[in-house]
């Protein structure tokens, strides 16, 4: 029992004055060093927290507070761990799956928004507020030709500050790039590590799929389309440098995989890559453990496992230990190396979502596309 809550019940059932000023004189959850107190008030047959750490039970239920209407759970989560959850509350028949009423604090992704708790040590980085100082970049809306794949496709450029028709930029073609603009702030990170001469001046081409499940399963069209169609027509329209060391594919998820998958099937175009929390499943013992949709993906990484060539300089790999995927994403860093490629792996204390990739978006493309980078080519 942690301090917290110890002191509240010290005197046996509290009374109702009592919750209400235990409600008032915390932030909920209580972060109390690792130990961390999640509190429910209202009435319930039953609360259980629903969590997503993989390799634990995915529903841990709340211990309540004899003659009262307050709910408590205790978990032991580690320094600088950040978790997205929500809350399982069950009344007769009915159950219901909710935002925690007493934390502020949400993350938003493509299916909603998920209540957060921030372990010990865990601090937003800074660099994901808008800098007043930094001057903005701006995006342009654009229909890309893509006979490949049926069509146009639309795509977001991001150009930046200070962009000059006389100067070559890096190019980095990111995919899910919607999504990175609205969950990550990615616009924000480029203007503001762009502004500090921590990442080059560069053209970001942000992709969106209608389809990513069979698009980003490494299918060959669809990276066709991003080497053969998509990047020289961007290099037709701007001043992008031609070297394969200015140009990059970055994803998440299914994402990471298309981008690989685009730098292995067209070997010496791509010389940078940012996968984050890659969905790269393969075959170890027995049949994969993976779903339908992972069965092209299963395919295409046993086949790179079997004859593991360089597909680009360098590579950043990202991914959260409480992730299914840690595995996977582990496995592939030596592969990586032995083939040659200069690899920067990291990994958190967090799961499969946007913020965790956020969160790493300094450190990769820092590295990647370095500040200086474009000087050298000017």
């Amino acid at each position: 029992m942690t301090l917290a809550i110890h002191q509240l019940l010290s005197a046996g059932t509290p009374s109702p004055e009592a919750v209400e000023e235990f409600l008032r004189a915390h932030r909920f959850p209580v972060v109390e060093r690792s130990s961390v107190t999640f509190v429910f008030r209202g009435e319930a047959d039953a609360v259980h927290l629903q969590h997503w750490i993989y390799g634990l039970p995915s529903a841990v239920p709340f211990q309540r507070v004899d003659g009262c209407d307050l709910w408590y759970l205790v978990q032991e989560i580690p320094a600088r761990s950040r978790v997205e959850y929500k809350l399982e509350v069950r009344r007769g028949e009915l159950s219901r799956l909710i935002r925690d009423p007493l934390n502020p604090l949400l993350a938003h992704d493509p299916f909603g928004a998920n209540s957060v708790c921030h372990g010990a040590d865990y601090r937003e980085p800074e660099w994901i507020a808008p800098d007043p100082e930094a001057r903005p970049g701006r995006l342009e809306q654009l229909a890309v030709p893509a006979p490949a794949l049926g069509g146009e496709r639309a795509v977001t450029v991001y150009l930046p500050a200070r962009f000059r028709a006389s100067r070559r930029y890096p190019l980095l073609v990111v995919h899910d790039g919607e999504d990175y603009l609205r969950f990550t702030g990615l616009k924000t990170i480029l203007d503001n590590l762009i502004h500090r001469h921590e990442v080059a001046p560069m053209v970001v081409a942000l992709t969106q799929s209608q389809d990513r499940l069979r698009d980003y399963a490494a299918d060959a069209g669809h990276s066709g389309w991003v080497a053969g169609e998509l990047v020289p027509w961007l290099e037709a329209r701007y001043p992008l440098l031609p070297e394969p060391a200015a140009r990059g594919l970055a994803g998440a998820s299914f994402g990471a995989v298309a981008a690989f998958a685009a730098a292995r099937r067209h070997p010496g175009r791509f010389g940078r890559l940012l996968l984050q929390s890659g969905s790269f499943a393969f075959t170890d013992i027995g049949p994969s453990r993976r779903g339908p949709a992972f069965e092209p993906v299963v395919a295409f990484v046993n086949e790179w496992r079997e004859d593991p060539v360089a597909i680009a300089e360098r590579v950043f790999v990202s991914c959260g230990v409480y992730e299914s995927l840690i595995y996977e994403n582990r496995s592939l860093v030596p592969l990586l190396e032995r083939a040659g490629m200069q690899v920067r792996y990291v990994e958190a204390f967090d799961g499969h979502n946007w913020e965790n990739w956020r969160d790493r978006l300094r450190e990769g493309l820092s590295w990647l596309f370095p500040g200086p980078f474009w000087f050298i080519y000017e």
